[in-house]
């Protein structure tokens, strides 16, 4: 089980942001992002988005480093992916 951050390269409300996903379930991803202190609004559907100066503190405790074209493959792998028009909650 491992959770992955790709770049901050998406734009939005005017800051670069990151996503961040996990290989196994919501529940570890939720529970890295608790650890770390990342409010539970940042997820959204499938992963939480990072703002790029929270970047290194993700991978200081742990996230490993992978393109985004790599999270959504992760995604799809393991079963996480959740597209835009899913209607479900979050998480």
């Amino acid at each position: 089980m491992t959770v992955y951050i790709d770049p901050p390269a998406w734009p939005g409300h005017g800051r670069m942001w990151s996503h961040l996903v996990s290989d196994a379930s919501f529940a570890e991803l939720h529970a890295f992002a608790d650890r770390i202190g990342v409010p539970r609004r940042a997820f959204e559907r499938d992963h939480y988005d990072i703002p790029a100066h929270r970047y290194a503190d993700a991978v200081r405790a742990g996230a490993r480093e992978v393109s985004s074209r790599e999270v959504v493959r992760l995604l799809h792998a393991a079963g996480l992916r959740r597209p835009k028009r899913w209607g479900g909650g979050s998480g």
